[in-house]
């Protein structure tokens, strides 16, 4: 786990006594709203409906004790007792007082974690697989590559006035479980012609009002040159991304108006100009870094587990948490384990200071220090001993935290929506809510697999619903909240965008519209075929006639 240096410190530490300047003038008057919004959205301070809210990086999603008991006191002391994370893995509190924000940033500062570029027109929060390191289908960690883009990246004086925000996410593997294909751009590390590290870079994705699936823009970047790469990409948008039209703004809109082809030729026109020497990542940096996240003291064990194996035996309860929580190991006789933060009628995200402390001390125990956040807005323990496993699950149970459905039905994906935004034009978590509580029971989730179901409060897509293998968009129909259905988004290699299958409906019609397509799916499937497949095999008709039941489906 990376370590902050010197730089970092003071880097840290100069920015909140700037901050906290700006923060003492907007509370005594002397800078209107209008002036502040630019300076707290570099800082991580958004204005919502009801208060302000922090947004808190957790870069590449790596946390540890300290800084999730950090988490946990802020939540208790500046909060309502608990934080929601996020698709970009970062942390957010809602309810915190503008004049508390310096305190806070401070006792961020002295557990290394930060706000900044968590907002705002700038490269955001890199991310990445929430298993890396652990996974026995990548090549190397990536998180390292991560830590090189944060250093890079972090008030960059290029870059930190985009024409609008900009995001990465980083692989290591040909199974995509960080949603690179839904970024500005996105990078899976490959092995290039010569054996050495390289990267496929997809440049263009995006959701939001005018969504877009990146495509591959370079099939092997050396990863030396990366960083003159992303330079040569960021600088082409800057120059010639449109600053007129909010909603035209981002790289997907130069990407698709231009083609792919003709915005390669230009990234490479600028690549030819740069100093490369300037921007190489030298193989020692490469080397130092990389140290950070050298593999734990793994103790030599068995591939298998006597305990884990009579445990599943002994106890149907911790063997439906095995099969959907527990992830195999590259290491053997280890396993990473997910938290899931879906219990039926919860908040999707949500965790309170008291399971966060908890969390901290199971970490301590059970997983070298070490918790993640994961994009599907749950936390893993990456590095646990499948011996350890049984007595892992019942803390967990003691705790609220043992739900084992990671990827079924009811592991939703949901923006805080109406509820707190201000850009919202309907609610997501009462919606998720009664789907969850709705589709509750374990038996028929696992008889479903995996689905990934997810919802946005409006058309900003915070909730990531264009890339739900069913998707549910809250709409605004005259005052009324209104739900719009997609089905067929995929956010994975097989990247795709949802198809809208009629017109919107009332908040109590979607969970039971909803439970008939789920319905309809076990009718039609063939044996083995997930809920994707079947939609991709029968296109979108016989979920529309289920999701409306015989009623009009025209908007």
């Amino acid at each position: 786990m990376y370590r902050y240096d010197e730089f970092d410190t003071a880097l840290v530490h100069e920015r909140i006594e700037e901050f906290s300047d700006q923060v003492a003038r907007r509370v005594s008057g002397r800078l209107t709203e209008d002036e502040f919004k630019p300076l707290r959205l570099m800082n991580g301070v958004y204005l919502q409906l009801h208060a302000y809210m922090l947004r808190v990086a957790v870069p590449y999603g790596t946390m540890d004790s300290r800084q999730m008991r950090r988490l946990a006191r802020i939540a208790r002391v500046y909060d309502k007792g608990y934080g929601h994370f996020t698709t970009r893995t970062n942390i957010q509190f809602n309810w915190p007082a503008l004049s508390d924000m310096p305190a806070i940033l401070s006792e961020l500062a002295e557990v290394e974690m930060h706000a900044i570029q968590t907002s705002g027109n700038c490269i955001r929060n890199v991310t990445t697989d929430v298993f890396a390191g652990c996974a026995d289908d990548e090549i190397e960690d990536p998180r390292p590559w991560c830590e090189i883009l944060r250093q890079w990246s972090t008030i960059h004086p290029e870059f930190s006035f985009l024409p609008r925000k900009f995001k990465i996410a980083v692989i290591a593997a040909d199974t995509d479980r960080a949603a690179i294909r839904t970024h500005d751009v996105g990078l899976q590390l490959i092995r290039d012609a010569d054996g050495e590290t390289a990267f496929r870079v997809f440049v263009g994705g995006g959701q939001g009002r005018l969504p877009h699936i990146a495509q591959k823009i370079a099939p092997a970047v050396k990863g030396p040159d990366l960083l003159a790469y992303l330079t040569a990409i960021l600088r082409a948008w800057n120059l010639l991304g449109r600053r007129d039209n909010i909603h035209k703004a981002r790289i997907k809109i130069l990407v698709a108006s231009l083609g792919i082809d003709a915005f390669r030729e230009e990234v490479e026109r600028h690549f030819a100009t740069l100093r490369h020497e300037a921007l190489r990542v030298p193989e020692a940096e490469v080397a130092r870094i990389r140290a950070y996240f050298a593999p734990p003291p793994f103790a030599d064990l068995p591939r298998t587990s006597g305990a884990f194996d009579r445990a599943v035996l002994a106890d149907p309860d911790f063997a439906r948490f095995a099969r959907n929580n527990v992830r195999r190991h590259r290491q053997a006789g280890y396993a990473s384990v997910v938290i899931s933060l879906k219990p039926p009628g919860g908040v999707p995200g949500d965790i309170t200071a008291d399971q966060m402390e908890r969390v901290a001390d199971l970490a301590e125990r059970f997983s070298f220090d070490e918790v993640r956040a994961a994009y599907e807005q749950n936390l893993v323990l990456p590095h646990v001993r499948l011996d350890d496993s049984p007595t892992l699950w019942r803390e967990l149970v003691e705790a609220g935290l043992a739900t084992p459905n990671a990827d079924l039905v009811t592991d939703i994906i949901a923006c805080p929506g109406l509820d707190y935004c201000s850009l919202a034009n309907a609610r997501s978590i009462p919606v998720a809510q009664a789907l969850s509580e709705r589709l509750a029971d374990l038996d028929y989730q696992e008889r479903l697999g995996p689905i990934r179901v997810n919802m946005s409060g409006c058309i900003n897509a915070c909730g990531h619903h264009h890339v739900g293998h069913i998707g549910v968009l809250g709409v605004d129909r005259k005052g009324e909240e209104y739900y719009q259905i997609t089905v067929g988004g995929s956010p994975d290699e097989t990247a795709a965008l949802g198809e809208i299958v009629g017109r919107s409906l009332a908040a109590d019609e979607v969970a039971p519209a909803v439970g008939r397509a789920l319905d309809r799916y076990l009718e039609l499937r063939r044996d083995g075929e997930t809920f994707l497949q079947a939609v991709r095999r029968l296109g979108a008709d016989p979920f529309r006639d289920a999701i409306y039941g015989g009623l009009d489906a025209v908007a």
